[in-house]
């Protein structure tokens, strides 16, 4: 597959009442039926979809995105009813979470068919399985009449999209088309949950928390693999290889404030003896002290510590700033594990390539 080609913009407003029938879907649709890849907007972040019942198709998303062959793929679908063409069973527990969180931002990892691409799943007997809550995903699936295998669209280990622009930016020229459905509100991706064991076990945390899972099903575990790279194959995205990293070094300081504050400069200071753009990625709270400082050369502000779901909205957004801003060394804080703050920690270590400093 030549990896140059024109890539198109179907730009949707997804108000807009029968999004399924406007022509911008249409025509992004056939090309999913057709087998070619084509960006969308879900809640979370943009995704990268082909149909995933051809492997031919999935290839693509591969080759578009340079990612692992050895890294599995999620399915998405626009009815609860399709999970039965995709699973071979549904575990109670996954039943209960599909009624309470579908559609929305929770991936659930099921025994598979064998109509789904062997791509899709890297060669396992399991299958991550979710119905996004979004308009325009739900409307192009549903056009397209074919599950859509989707990892976020962009270059594999950059931050993941959470606008066309983004999606742009890393994928012009090497994927069909994207589906412009203006920015998404999550901001990270979908919780991945593995329904086959006992307790399950989160796999990736996203955007449904811990707390709120085990209020439907009662225990959930958390498996320790997602916090580094694991030697075999993964069973969910983002449990093996780097993920969301900015350009430039990036390190995040842990520990009390002010030692914390006192360890950022240090490191800014010694980052410009070397003659490296610095940029600080700071929190509302911590803005006015970074300005006040002037000691890095660029400081932005991620969102509220008391607002994690906010931090998490624009926290890929804001490693992209830091790329156009060509800075080459990053400090940051570290948030509360609790909540979609794992979440959100889980998703900086691997932007900074697992380099806490703790003081």
């Amino acid at each position: 597959m030549a990896l140059e080609r024109k890539t198109k913009v179907w730009i949707v407003d997804k108000n807009v009442e029968n999004l399924q029938a406007c022509t911008q879907i249409v025509d992004a649709a056939q090309f999913l039926r057709v087998g070619e890849t084509v960006a969308f907007p879900t809640e979370t972040v943009y995704g990268l979809g082909a149909d995933a019942l051809s492997d031919e198709a999935v290839e693509k998303i591969f080759m578009a995105k340079g990612r692992p062959s050895d890294n599995p793929l999620i399915v998405h679908i626009a009815d609860k009813e399709q999970v039965n063409d995709i699973a071979s069973s549904l575990p109670e527990k996954g039943a209960a979470l599909i009624e309470a969180f579908w559609p929305g931002p929770l991936t659930l990892i099921l025994p598979k068919t064998e109509r789904v691409a062997s791509l899709v799943t890297a060669g396992l007997d399991t299958v991550g399985v979710r119905m996004p809550d979004h308009p325009v995903a739900l409307a192009l699936i549903k056009q397209a009449g074919v599950p859509v295998a989707a990892p976020s669209a962009n270059r594999s280990g950059r931050p993941s999209p959470t606008t066309a622009e983004h999606v742009m930016a890393d994928l012009a020229g090497r994927i069909v088309g994207v589906v412009d459905g203006g920015a998404t509100g999550v901001g990270v991706e979908s919780t991945v949950l593995d329904v086959t064991v006992e307790p399950p076990l989160i796999c990736r945390p996203g955007g449904i928390t811990r707390e709120q899972l085990e209020e439907v099903i009662g225990e959930v575990a958390i498996d320790p693999a997602f916090l580094q790279d694991a030697a075999e194959a993964p069973r969910s995205p983002g449990m093996k290889y780097t993920h969301y990293a900015p350009e430039g070094e990036m390190w995040l300081v842990d520990g009390e404030e002010s030692r914390v504050y006192e360890q950022m400069r240090a490191m800014l200071a010694e980052a410009k003896r070397h003659g490296r753009k610095t940029g600080v990625m700071a929190t509302m709270e911590s803005l006015p002290y970074w300005r006040q400082q002037q000691v890095a050369d660029v400081v932005i502000s991620v969102g509220s510590r008391s607002e994690l779901e906010q931090v998490a909205q624009h926290l890929y957004g804001v490693l992209r700033q830091f790329d156009d801003e060509q800075v080459q060394f990053i400090v940051g804080e570290t948030f509360p594990r609790s909540g979609i703050g794992m979440a959100v920690m889980n998703r900086l270590e691997k932007a900074a390539g697992g380099r806490i400093l703790a003081v």
